[in-house]
């Protein structure tokens, strides 16, 4: 069993009963408690959480009860927990990491975990890489009845809201006295976004805000298809503003006043804005490859500096921890502020949406094209998923790796990139993306372009010639 588990760019995840069993559990802790003998003397305590799956909480005990026999002192959190929570906690509590029982977006069939050094971001590769190689030697073995460590119960909000607190301005959200739908999807936020936002004195309806292992029959995932009530509620009541999370709470989804959801590309460019001018933040823009080239406009308009990283938010949070950074982001809905820890936090994301409105006192909608315009949009994005056969994905990889097309659509490729799969950028700011996934025959291609027609017309093509790659 051991060959299926890997660790992708957060974490193992892994079918429950299937893979993600408590045999494997046993067997990747003991992994990752391996290479914590490396790193980390055994006076710090290691926390483990979990969200709100089926079997989440048990497979969280069976890891402690591990970890416990290896001699280590384990806090496990007092119920199911939001990642950043968590991530907050293990630097707060000068831990040994934390390990994090979550599938987060994925349906409910999956589970898995991710570990979170000390520092409160995602595990850097060679932190995963060290505790895959540990797997093939690890013991999948129930542990011993007398443990040499000891397990107890904390509750990691109260220090986690005290510090979200500093970074929102919460009289101005109280003066703005703001209607606001929250769907917690049946993820870990609730109990911690809703209470943020009472404290916060907006007007609250919450919806979904029980555990459902089976979420609801859908996927805790803040997208369009998850968020038809969210989005009814918010149109009906005439509300300010729509509300979401993930499973574990790391990714944001938000719906404005007219009911439109809005894609993470402009939300990151509506808070960047927001943190440069109302509230006087500055530093570096940190986006992947694959997120909207809107944020270099906009930083470049404002002097600041932009850094381009690989897919995944542990090469963001790493540069968080380098250098100083107004926002980090990606287009798949994770993001990071200055004063923040280098971990996503879907939780603080909505709440500086809410922020934005109380001090601009315009509704979310108008903020989006003031932003937009600013930043010399709009800029219109698409992602193509392409399921191939493994000799098609091959045959496409190489070809764009050998001989890439040096125009598309009849726009000019000024340039290739190799950071993360391969990425042409084209004359008028336009670009493609081609990331063949690791796990399954699949290549993404993401697109971006100033106008609908010519976003259609790349699409086209490029569906053409690798469609005459497959022989």
């Amino acid at each position: 069993m051991s060959s299926k588990i890997k660790f992708g760019t957060d974490g193992w995840r892994g079918i429950i009963a299937d893979d993600f069993t408590f045999a494997n559990v046993r067997k990747v802790t003991r992994a990752i408690a391996t290479y914590l003998e490396t790193a980390y003397k055994k006076d710090r305590p290691v926390l483990i959480a979990y969200d709100t799956r089926f079997l989440a909480d048990q497979f969280a005990q069976t890891s402690a009860q591990v970890l416990a026999d290896l001699g280590w002192r384990v806090k496990i959190t007092n119920g199911d927990c939001p990642t950043p929570v968590i991530a907050y906690n293990a630097r707060h509590l000068k831990s040994a990491g934390a390990l994090m029982f979550t599938a987060s977006h994925n349906p409910a069939r999956y589970c898995g975990i991710k570990y979170i050094p000390d520092y409160a971001g995602p595990a850097t590769p060679e932190i995963t890489d060290t505790i895959v190689a540990n797997i093939e030697s690890a013991s999948d073995e129930l542990p011993g009845s007398n443990p040499s460590g000891s397990i107890s119960i904390f509750d990691p909000k109260p220090d986690y809201l005290q510090f979200i607190y500093t970074l929102l301005d919460i009289e101005r959200l109280k003066s703005a006295n703001l209607k606001i739908k929250y769907d917690a999807l049946y993820s870990t936020s609730r109990g911690y976004l809703d209470e943020v936002l009472q404290h916060s004195g907006v007007q609250l309806e919450s919806l979904h805000n029980w555990r459902d292992v089976l979420f609801g029959g859908g996927m805790p995932e803040p997208k369009g298809e998850q968020l038809v009530e969210l989005v009814e509620a918010v149109v009906r009541d005439r509300a300010d503003l729509g509300l979401a999370t993930d499973g574990d709470s790391d990714r944001f989804g938000i719906v404005d006043e007219q009911g439109t959801v809005l894609t993470p590309n402009t939300v990151l460019l509506v808070l960047a804005r927001h943190l440069l001018k109302n509230k006087g933040k500055t530093g570096a823009i940190v986006r992947t490859v694959a997120t909207t080239h809107l944020l270099d406009n906009f930083a470049a308009k404002n002097g600041l500096q932009i850094y381009e990283t690989a897919v995944g938010f542990k090469y963001i949070g790493e540069k968080m921890r380098e250098t100083a950074v107004l926002i980090g982001g990606e287009e798949s809905g994770g993001l990071s502020i200055l004063g923040h820890i280098p971990e996503k936090d879907g939780i603080l994301a909505d709440m500086l949406v809410a922020e934005a409105i109380a001090y601009e006192g315009k509704p979310l909608s108008q903020l989006v094209k003031e932003a937009i315009a600013q930043a010399d949009g709009p800029l219109y994005n698409n992602r193509l998923d392409l399921h191939l056969t493994e000799a098609h994905k091959t045959s496409l990889i190489d070809s764009f790796t050998k001989n890439p097309p040096t125009e598309v659509a009849g726009i000019k490729v000024k340039e290739i990139g190799r950071k993360d799969g391969i990425k042409l950028y084209l004359d008028e700011g336009s670009w493609i993306l081609l990331r063949p996934s690791g796990t399954e025959p699949l290549v993404r291609v993401y697109l971006e372009t100033n106008t609908p027609e010519k976003l259609t017309k790349i699409a086209q093509e490029l569906e053409s010639v690798i469609a005459k790659l497959e022989a």
